[in-house]
């Protein structure tokens, strides 16, 4: 078998709608059957996929948020936080890449995929927003694991306190 060198971690809610867009995204990479690509589906990112994380060299994250004013999918390079404090669970992928360099004392290239969604209510089915949020993402995953990703936003752009969902 031969190691992965590049993870795709998709998190979120399936049972609450538009929240499961990463889960779903996650479980379409997967079906893609990329040598040397591994896709996760998780529902919260964990401090356990850190050792996950310190074994690839690039780690996508997929995630949904509440479509404020955009509806465009965004990718952005991440950075560790400056913080490694502990938590059961994280919101913020740049806590678990703080936590993966602090336990390993390294940490993989990194990208977060956000994909706007307006509905968050109990259900399984997506808006027509997520499911377009959905095709963007896998292109612009499919351009990252090709080394041909141009982001358009930085770690220092993101405000994830600001998503709500």
């Amino acid at each position: 078998m031969i190691a992965a060198k590049n993870l795709v971690i998709g998190y979120g809610n399936s049972l609450r709608c538009d929240d499961g867009v990463g889960v779903r995204v996650a479980e379409m990479v997967a079906d893609w059957h990329l040598p040397k690509v591994r896709s996760l589906a998780v529902t919260q990112l964990t401090p356990e996929l850190a050792q996950d994380l310190a074994g690839v060299d690039s780690i996508i994250f997929v995630d949904a948020c509440q479509a404020v004013d955009t509806d465009t999918v965004e990718v952005c390079a991440l950075k560790p936080l400056a913080t490694t404090q502990l938590h059961s669970h994280f919101g913020d992928p740049r806590a678990l890449l703080s936590l993966t360099l602090a336990i390993y004392g390294k940490c993989p290239q990194a990208w977060w995929v956000i994909i706007p969604a307006t509905n968050f209510q109990l259900g399984e089915s997506l808006s027509s927003l997520a499911k377009k949020g959905i095709a963007l993402a896998l292109i612009q995953i499919r351009a990252i694991l090709n080394g041909n990703c141009q982001t358009m936003t930085t770690a220092t752009d993101i405000k994830y306190n600001s998503c709500t969902k």
